[in-house]
């Protein structure tokens, strides 16, 4: 596959180590063990990054000691190797967007997995990891999408509305007031105004008392169905 826009940044994150060996990426840190049922958990989802606004986020979170889940598109993944590597090595979880964001059900068979598998792949030579959850665009899915997908479905519980320029900052300040315990919330990495809106998200959110996860803890616990679609903890 090759790396997107030039390909240079590809190439230079996946730079051969000492004595020809390719580099092996390290080893993220382990799960933590929140028990979400006793806590009040709420997971902060970002989709179809990575961008240049990402790192800018990763800074905020890393200060803030918060874990949430990316729901990365391939094609970005590409172009930003580096930036999905350091997702994992701090701690935050990496999920399958596909790779182009299309309507999926809208695809042949063989165009969703393709779409599913080119970002598998995308993902793995960047971080080292394999997602384990994917997100279908839009949250537009079927069986069909289901079983090409092979992996448990995350859609959400609260859309921050951020994609949306008129409606950004309300539906931000909105979907802060509607987070309850067990909630997934959407928002997006790719807008700057979204990411310089996160510091008071989540001063907001842990002044309500919420513990900031990502997905799979806050699905601690329970057991995922492969082909399953999740909401919420509930």
């Amino acid at each position: 596959m090759r790396a997107g826009n030039g390909g240079a940044e590809v190439e230079s994150d996946q730079a051969p180590a000492a004595g020809n060996q390719a580099a092996r990426p390290a080893l993220p840190p382990a799960q933590r063990r929140i028990d979400c049922a006793k806590v009040r958990c709420v997971a902060l989802t970002f989709d179809d990054g990575p961008s240049v606004h990402t790192p800018k986020l990763l800074d905020t979170l890393r200060r803030s000691d918060t874990r949430v889940t990316f729901f990365v598109l391939g094609q970005n993944v590409e172009r930003h190797g580096s930036t999905v590597r350091r997702m994992v090595h701090e701690g935050h979880e990496v999920g399958n967007h596909s790779w182009s964001h299309p309507i999926m059900p809208s695809l042949s068979p063989r165009a969703m997995r393709r779409q599913i598998q080119l970002t598998q792949q995308a993902v793995r030579q960047a971080s080292g990891v394999t997602p384990k959850l994917f997100r279908p665009p839009y949250g537009a899915t079927d069986e069909r999408v289901a079983r090409a997908a092979g992996m448990p479905q995350i859609t959400w519980s609260v859309d921050c509305m951020d994609w949306h320029r008129t409606k950004a900052r309300k539906g931000i300040a909105t979907g802060m007031k509607e987070a309850r315990p067990g909630g997934i919330i959407l928002l997006h990495d790719t807008h700057g105004s979204t990411v310089r809106a996160v510091p008071k998200m989540l001063s907001t959110l842990k002044g309500r008392g919420f513990t900031l996860v990502t997905v799979s803890e806050l699905f601690q616990g329970k057991r995922f169905e492969a082909q399953a679609t999740y909401t919420n903890l509930e």
